[in-house]
């Protein structure tokens, strides 16, 4: 059964170095780079992450995620998202951008991942459970 997992490396402040690191450094395994995008009382919180396919024969597909560490006010987009921007396309992905529910709206965070990724397997983003 494939199994997706949601892997929080921070609040995207000097994470999104280390995202943008993973995906360099394992192109080959890259599924899809999202931007996730909810709306809180100081503008836009946008999230930054990355499906992995599984490595080798594993059940396991990762997604690293950078949650809510970006503020978007306007329409000018943070220097920050616009580098992940800049390096998923270089790499051959696309963004995906997705309005949620902000994670402040859960009881745990373990139930916004939940709901993450029943959007993704809803809209076909992610495998669905095999």
């Amino acid at each position: 059964m494939l199994q997706q997992y949601f892997i929080e490396l921070g609040e995207g402040y000097s994470d999104i170095y280390e995202l943008m690191e993973l995906m360099e450094t394992n192109q080959h395994r890259i599924h899809r780079t999202f931007i996730f995008a909810s709306n809180n009382k100081s503008g836009q919180a946008i999230s930054l992450a990355v499906a992995f396919n599984p490595a080798r024969d594993s059940n396991f597909m990762p997604i690293y995620v950078c949650r809510e560490g970006i503020t978007q006010t306007g329409e000018a987009k943070p220097k920050r998202r616009l580098l992940f921007e800049e390096a998923s396309l270089a790499l051959g992905h696309e963004p995906i951008y997705i309005e949620l529910k902000h994670s402040s709206e859960f009881a745990e965070i373990k139930l916004f991942y939940q709901y993450i990724t029943g959007i993704l397997r809803l809209n076909h983003l992610v495998p669905p459970l095999r």
